[in-house]
């Protein structure tokens, strides 16, 4: 049998969905699933947005602009309008999903070999991302103890190589709610200008902060709009994680012309998607009131339940909808398998993502788990209650 490509054996499975087979198995079994694992949140979509869905009159579903559709550039350019981010409809190029924008942007910066430096833990799929185009990642570790704030830049700047094309970062943070602070977007921008990098900030849950914390954008930043690309995705925002539809906001003309390009390979993003994601640019501001009311009630039961349980360390997070816990375990990853093949409370069970794919260096988050609070409270609540079980358990075993 011919062998698979180097890229192929590399690409990594997803630790949000790799236990998928036992969470279907306790299913079949008769058992109910609390999946905290993944950002699927039950949050309902905006009515405009499904509106936009229901009511279209088209009666044929075309090819749209490769940079996507003008009408919803258009919306986007008033949208960032609204977080200080000037930016007009040619800086933005509208990808098939946030994941399609971090690959063109390591892409049209990159070659084969190159290197990025991203803080972990980080968003899985960005170990992925990172194997599709050639790159590879030097991470920079932020500590729980530190409650996931970033080294200081020397530690930072230690990592430069002549092959560091781009330094990454994403805030508010997936997977440790992390927001960071002007100080620290200022020293990266400094770093960024002294080594001559691009600064990617995925900046997908800006709206989703607590605590009086704001998020600041990277395109506002002075002084770097040679250098500077947003990356951004609706699916967190209107809670429709299914409609794929995300985008690439520079002011660098060139980086533009290089995504635009491999967005004409992939001929266009969605159009009934666009057609919808244009709509919801006018969700009211109410909508986004209610719901970061209600994460922010479902992170405090999270961690009123996590407060209850013995040997687990956890920062409470100041946005996103996600946290990382340190448990009292040796492996997380079997302790995940075993919450969904051997344990239940009653029938109830939860679904955690094992934390070791959040990193990129060998050994770490062996005892850690993401866990998402994207359930209503009751269901929060109780998925602390069993996990706290399931680690009396698991810690009395054979």
């Amino acid at each position: 049998m011919p062998a698979l490509s180097n890229r192929g054996q590399a690409m990594p499975p997803s630790p949000i969905r790799k236990l998928v087979p036992f969470a279907e198995e306790a299913k079949r079994q008769g058992r109910h699933v609390y999946h905290i694992n993944i950002g699927q949140p039950d949050i309902e979509t905006p009515e405009c947005m499904l509106e936009a869905f229901r009511e279209h009159h088209l009666t044929v579903l075309p090819y749209g602009h490769s940079a996507g559709l003008w009408e919803y550039r258009d919306e986007l350019v008033k949208y960032y309008a609204r977080f200080d981010v000037e930016v007009s409809s040619r800086d933005i190029v509208v990808t098939t999903g946030g994941s399609e924008a971090i690959v063109f942007a390591l892409m049209a910066v990159a070659d084969p070999g190159d290197e990025v430096i991203i803080p972990e833990p980080f968003y899985t799929n960005y170990n992925g991302f990172a194997i599709q185009a050639g790159v590879k990642i030097r991470p920079v570790t932020c500590r729980i103890e530190d409650g996931f704030k970033l080294p200081a830049p020397e530690i930072i700047e230690a990592q430069i190589t002549d092959r560091t094309r781009a330094i990454m970062v994403c805030s508010p943070n997936n997977p440790t709610g992390y927001v960071l602070s002007d100080e620290e977007l200022d020293g990266l921008a400094v770093l960024a200008r002294k080594h001559d990098l691009f600064l990617f900030a995925d900046e997908v849950y800006r709206e989703f902060v607590y605590d009086g914390v704001t998020a600041r954008s990277v395109l506002t930043l002075p002084d770097l709009d040679d250098r500077a690309i947003l990356l951004d995705s609706i699916s967190k925002r209107y809670s429709a994680c299914g409609a794929r539809i995300g985008c690439i906001v520079t002011r660098n003309e060139e980086v533009i012309d290089a995504c635009l390009r491999l967005g004409q390979a992939r001929l266009c993003p969605p159009t009934l998607e666009q057609l919808a994601a244009a709509r919801a640019v006018h969700t009211p501001p109410e909508y986004f009131v209610r719901v970061v009311g209600e994460y922010l009630a479902r992170r405090d039961a999270v961690f009123e339940g996590l407060r209850s349980i013995p040997g687990a360390l956890a920062h409470q997070p100041k946005g996103a909808f996600y946290t990382m816990v340190r448990l009292p375990v040796d492996d997380a990853d079997d302790f995940c398998r075993w919450l969904l093949s051997e344990f239940h409370v009653n029938g109830e069970t939860v679904m955690l993502a094992p934390a070791n794919g959040f990193y990129a260096t060998e050994g770490l988050g062996q005892d850690e788990v993401r866990l998402a609070f994207v359930l209503n409270v009751r269901a929060m609540r109780r998925s602390m209650e069993i996990l706290k079980a399931g680690l009396t358990a698991y810690s009395m075993r054979d």
